[in-house]
């Protein structure tokens, strides 16, 4: 594996864990959100990842060259997807949006799932942060050997 494969693979995990904490953010944001543009309640959001699609010419290197390590290629965001979970219904007939009865759909996000999640992607990008810089690092104590 080259320096530039780990650096590679380090900032393809800090946009992706980027985005996965946007989309926290805005589930949190949203909680109480009864009235989209949709017409409902605020749908909770979901990222997913999958494993990075390599170049065809890697995909050559890779079969070319022995050695080579070829599940290095990084992780990408496969999409943005809604949560199917049923939305909770909250008891306040005096909320604009209640039915006849008086129950509000109220939006399936669940603030502790939320903060739990947010910990992770914190992690997870922490994580990655330290990589690159241990890559880094490597990378500079190589340059000081030809000294």
């Amino acid at each position: 594996m080259s320096i530039f494969n780990a650096i590679n693979i380090s900032a393809t995990g800090l946009t992706a864990e980027r985005l996965r904490m946007d989309v926290i953010s805005k589930n949190i944001a949203n909680a109480n959100t009864t009235r989209t543009v949709n017409g409902g309640p605020y749908r909770r959001q979901v990222v997913v990842f999958k494993s990075q699609e390599q170049p065809a010419f890697s995909q050559f290197l890779n079969t070319a060259v022995a050695n080579r390590d070829k599940n290095l290629k990084g992780v990408e965001v496969a999409g943005i997807r809604n949560d199917q979970t049923p939305f909770k219904k909250t008891y306040d007939p005096g909320h604009p949006d209640a039915d006849a009865d008086g129950y509000v759909l109220m939006p399936n996000v669940e603030i502790v799932t939320e903060m739990a999640n947010m910990i992770s992607a914190t992690r997870a990008y922490e994580a990655n942060v330290t990589s690159l810089n241990a890559t880094k690092s490597m990378a500079l104590k190589a340059l000081e050997i030809g000294r």
